[in-house]
């Protein structure tokens, strides 16, 4: 449905910096709250009010073209440029989308979770990842990417840090994650350094132009490409520099988990497509080298690796943390084949799995907020004690492993298919044999949970006790959006496939 026609003709003039502005000034109103209960209602408000904003600036994009939103009035390069387009659009949408399904679990979630006291902060935090989160995918200025990848960062550490209520480990996992996350980050800047050495200009168009009149530029592009790889690569969590993500997954509080897992990874996979088409291009001959051998060989290696290191996982959540890992390598061999149904295909599996993962978390998280257990071998009986969130849970599993009629399946299919059509047929057999990996961890949850009877605890049998609604409607709406988009319900897959394309063109013909 369009939206456009109901939207206030100021929202297309100045949406862009609404994204970014509006819940950074809420944070900072929330952080003071005295009442709990009004910081989730002002923050599930917000969120809400950007998913409509996020999805009528998308829609306008895609009716009227590029949107390009000058901050302060100042035309690029001088000025910072904000830019919503087909690669970007999408994107927001994704982040806005999870952050209102995310709050509605938050409600119950955060109760168990988190210190009353905490709270307040812990939403506006949540609020500051969002609106960095935003600001990388939507601004045009290589230093702000860096900015906003900071705020989102440093308030990512805070909400790792805030899963100690309930288990201590959290703040091991988080003082990891700053350290790898700062390194991460110095990277990058680095990088931006050598490009502004390199071009004199911020403005990620105009680094774009003057590298392709100097034909990939001196020995200065190519360290700054290095550098951002690097950077991007550890943020990204990119097989081998992806240990600071399990115990981040695993100990951080269920919200920020299921938020993290679909959006914080998606929107630094985003910027390396951003910079490695957009910005570099893939006719470079050091971009090419690198997306042939070291994007393409992490890729597949670390699709196989984390998943046999997933199997071989007691805890649920580490067990998806590797998982997801192993999934970053399906969108990296996307982007090295770089053909445009690969990208596109990389691009796809982006958001499909931000939506499956997302609904995993989500009733993982249940799971432990009933019975307090994250053991896989504790699950016995889960299909009669907690059979709607056990469902949910076997949705996105299918939808992981690639079941046919699942977002999965769709997006491996087009992945293989893109592999196939440049002669990468090994890189097809990684696939399949990382999606049947995936069914001995996925199979194992379920086998426990669905063959196995209850446990019976001072001789009686644990009693029925499912999720409470706020918790069970979120994931079943993203169980449920896996499913429309396998059997392309309502035009789901259409849609989704659609903007992977779109988002694929607009990369190939700004790097071709």
């Amino acid at each position: 449905m369009d939206i456009t026609p109901y939207m206030p003709a100021w929202l297309f003039e100045h949406g862009a910096g609404f994204l970014i502005a509006v819940p950074l000034i809420l944070a900072a109103i929330t952080a003071i709250l005295p009442n709990r209960k009004l910081a989730w209602w002002s923050t599930t408000a917000m969120t809400v009010i950007l998913v409509i904003v996020a999805v009528a600036l998308a829609q306008y994009e895609q009716i009227n073209g590029l949107d390009i939103y000058r901050m302060g009035g100042w035309n690029p390069p001088y000025g910072i440029s904000l830019v919503v387009d087909a690669l970007s659009a999408p994107i927001l949408v994704l982040i806005a989308g999870m952050a209102v399904m995310t709050m509605l679990y938050a409600m119950p979630a955060t109760v168990a979770e988190v210190e009353p006291k905490k709270r307040a902060p812990y939403y506006a935090a949540f609020l500051l990842c969002m609106a960095g989160l935003m600001g990388m995918v939507i601004t045009g200025d290589a230093f702000n990417v860096f900015v906003f990848l900071e705020v989102s960062s440093i308030s990512t550490y805070v909400l790792v840090a805030m899963g100690a209520s309930r288990d201590r480990r959290a703040l091991v996992a988080a003082y990891n994650y700053l350290i790898l996350g700062s390194i991460g980050a110095t990277f990058f800047v680095i990088g931006i350094g050598f490009l502004y050495m390199e071009t004199g200009t911020l403005n990620m168009a105009d680094m774009a132009r003057i590298l392709t009149e100097m034909d990939g530029g001196s020995r200065v592009s190519m360290v700054a490409f290095a550098f951002i790889i690097v950077g991007l690569g550890l943020k990204l969590a990119m097989f081998p520099l992806h240990t600071w993500l399990p115990g981040a997954y695993a100990y951080a509080p269920t919200q920020v988990t299921a938020f993290l897992a679909s959006t914080a990874t998606k929107a630094a996979l985003y910027l390396l497509f951003r910079f490695t088409f957009f910005v570099f291009n893939p006719e470079f001959d050091y971009v090419a080298a690198t997306l042939t051998y070291l994007i393409v060989g992490l890729g597949v290696v670390g699709m196989i690796f984390a998943s046999a290191q997933a199997i071989f996982q007691t805890d649920i959540r580490r067990a998806m943390a590797f998982s997801s890992v192993a999934q970053v390598g399906y969108m990296l061999l996307g982007l090295g084949i770089a053909t445009t149904a690969s990208v596109a295909a990389g691009y796809l599996h982006l958001i499909n799995h931000a939506v499956i993962k997302g609904g995993l978390f989500l009733a993982v998280g249940a799971i432990w907020y009933r019975y307090g257990i994250t053991r896989s071998v504790d699950f016995r009986g889960l299909s009669k004690t907690m059979p709607w969130t056990m469902g949910a849970f076997t949705l996105c599993g299918f939808s992981l492993i690639g079941v046919p009629f699942t977002a999965g399946f769709v997006s491996k299919v087009a992945l293989a298919d893109a592999a196939a059509e440049q002669g990468y047929w090994w890189a097809v057999g990684f696939i399949m044999l990382s999606s049947i990996l995936a069914i001995f961890y996925v199979g194992r949850v379920l086998m426990i949970a669905y063959f196995q009877d209850p446990p019976i605890v001072d001789g009686k049998t644990v009693a029925k006790n499912e999720a409470p609604l706020m918790m069970l409607i979120p994931m079943w709406i993203l169980a449920l959006t896996s499913i429309a988009i396998g059997m392309n319900i309502f035009g789901a897959s259409d849609i989704i496939v659609g903007a992977s394309e779109r988002a694929a063109e607009v990369l190939l013909s700004a790097g071709g």
